[in-house]
C-alpha cells in the first residue's frame, strides 16, 4: 500500500510564489507521478507529470514555464515549484501515482491508482 501526503500549500500573493511536496509512505522509486488541481465546480485538472526517471515531463499549457515538477527518489518525494502564481491557480493540489508500468506517462486522472489528500493553494489578487 502507498500512502500519500502532500504539504506546502496556502495564501499568497499574485506574483508569488509556493513549493508543494508531495511524501510518500511507500517506495515510489518506479511510478509515474503527477499533481492535479480541482476547483469547486469544475473537473480534476491535470497540472504536471514526472516519468519514474525522471527523464519525461508533461506540463498543462496554463502552468507551462512558471511550474516546475520534480522528484527526489531517495526521499520517495515529488515536487512542485510553483512560480508567477495567479489568482486562477487557486485550488486545491493533489499528489498521484501510478504503480503500472506504461509506455506513455498519463494525463487524466483513471490512469492513477494512488492519491493524496490534496493541499490548498489561495492565490490573492
Amino acid at each position: 500500500q502507498v500512502y500519500l501526503v502532500e504539504s506546502g500549500g496556502g495564501l499568497v500573493q499574485a506574483g508569488g510564489s509556493l513549493r508543494l511536496s508531495c511524501a510518500a509512505s511507500g517506495r515510489t522509486s518506479l511510478y509515474d507521478m503527477a499533481w492535479f488541481r480541482q476547483t469547486p465546480g469544475k473537473e480534476r485538472e491535470f497540472v504536471a507529470a514526472i516519468s519514474w526517471s525522471g527523464d519525461t515531463i508533461y506540463y498543462a499549457d496554463s502552468v507551462k514555464g512558471r511550474f516546475t515538477i520534480s522528484r527526489d527518489n531517495g526521499k520517495n518525494t515529488v515536487y512542485l515549484q510553483m512560480n508567477s502564481l495567479k489568482p486562477e491557480d487557486t485550488a486545491v493540489y493533489y499528489c498521484a501515482a501510478d504503480s503500472s508500468r506504461r509506455a506513455v506517462v498519463p494525463r487524466q486522472t483513471l490512469w492513477y491508482d494512488y492519491w493524496g489528500q490534496g493541499t490548498q493553494v489561495t492565490v490573492s489578487s
